[in-house]
Order: structure tokens, then C-alpha cells, then sequence
């Protein structure tokens, strides 16, 4: 995108609250026209949602995980995925976080897109692919604190039910725009 004018700078910032998930910074910044104001950012790693697809004689199947959200409190039927690990770039964090999560490797992976979840006050992007030609490894590596189920949802359940428990997580649903671009015929 080119220079319009409209870019703000930063001058200076500092930390507020540190966290394991993410850190809260203030940023003094300059507008276009010289006007200084502090503004709040949460900065955090980038994240990977996987798009799994099962295809089993024709029928396609994508591979979800539910999980409890502490935010929200309650369950949530979602794409797999998670933060980028220390020294991680997007295929190798899209990779094991499908491994870790459902037990499933991709033969095929490819990136479909990417979003900033929340550019006016959080500092990540979040990186979507899709993966297919899936083999099942036999076991999930969960971390310490992960409690999750591994589901098969058909395509058209998924899109009826996106907006509506348990398919809650705005996320899911870009994921699942960026899929059906590429694959716009749902059966």
C-alpha cells in the first residue's frame, strides 16, 4: 500500500503488563499533522490456523478440536492452531500444531491467507493454510494445560452453524472464508 498521508509514528513506548501470552505496551505517537497521543498495544507472537480436510470416497470431512476458552467460558468447536513457537515460521508452526493438537499430518500444505485479528490494538498476524492429504499419527501431544477433543464435521454443518455455539471463534470463520474461495461448491 502507498504512502497516503495518513500514517501515524512512533516516538517511544514502554512496557505495562507482562504476561506469558502476550506483553501491554504504550506507544507515544505523531500523526500526519504533528498531534502526539499514547496509545495501548498488546504485542504477541503470530498465531496458525490449519484448515484440515479428510477426503474419504468423495466426501470431504474437515478435522476440528473443542476446547473450554477461559475468555468466553465455555466450549468452542474450532480449526486447529496456535502461537508460533520461539524460532518457528508459519508452515512449521501450521505443521505441529496439526500434529500436537489431532494426532493428523498433512502429505499437502499450503497458505491460504492471513489476517491481523485486531490491528488497532494488537500487534500480531495470524496465518491460515490448508491441509490435506491427511495420515493419522495415533496420538495427540498435548501441552500440560490442553484439553481437547478431536471431531470429524461435515463442510455444510460447519457453515450452518458458523455464528452459533459452539462455532464461536471469530477466527473460524475467516479461516473458513479463505476455504471457500478456493473451494466455493459445499456439497
Amino acid at each position: 500500500m502507498e504512502n497516503s498521508g495518513l500514517e501515524w509514528k512512533r516516538e517511544s513506548g514502554r512496557k505495562v503488563f507482562d504476561c506469558p501470552v502476550f506483553l501491554v505496551n504504550e506507544y507515544v505517537c505523531r500523526s500526519p499533522d504533528g498531534l502526539r497521543r499514547t496509545y495501548t498495544v498488546m504485542d504477541t507472537a503470530d498465531w496458525v490456523i490449519v484448515v484440515p480436510v479428510l477426503e474419504d470416497s468423495g466426501e470431504k470431512e474437515f478435522v476440528m478440536v473443542k476446547q473450554w476458552r477461559h475468555g468466553s467460558q465455555g466450549l468452542s468447536l474450532e480449526f486447529p492452531g496456535g502461537v508460533f513457537e520461539s524460532g518457528e515460521d508459519a508452515p512449521t508452526a501450521a505443521a505441529r500444531e496439526l500434529r500436537e493438537e489431532t494426532a493428523w499430518r498433512a502429505g499437502k500444505m499450503r497458505k491460504l491467507g492471513e489476517f491481523r485479528p485486531n490491528p488497532a490494538i494488537m500487534s500480531n498476524t495470524v496465518h491460515i493454510f490448508l491441509a490435506e492429504d491427511l495420515r493419522f499419527t495415533g496420538a495427540q501431544e498435548l501441552d500440560e494445560d490442553e484439553y481437547i477433543e478431536t471431531l470429524r464435521v461435515k463442510p455444510r454443518d460447519l457453515i450452518e452453524g458458523m455464528g452459533r455455539p459452539p462455532y464461536v471463534h471469530a477466527l473460524m470463520g475467516a479461516a473458513l472464508a479463505l476455504y471457500l474461495r478456493e473451494y466455493p461448491q459445499i456439497p
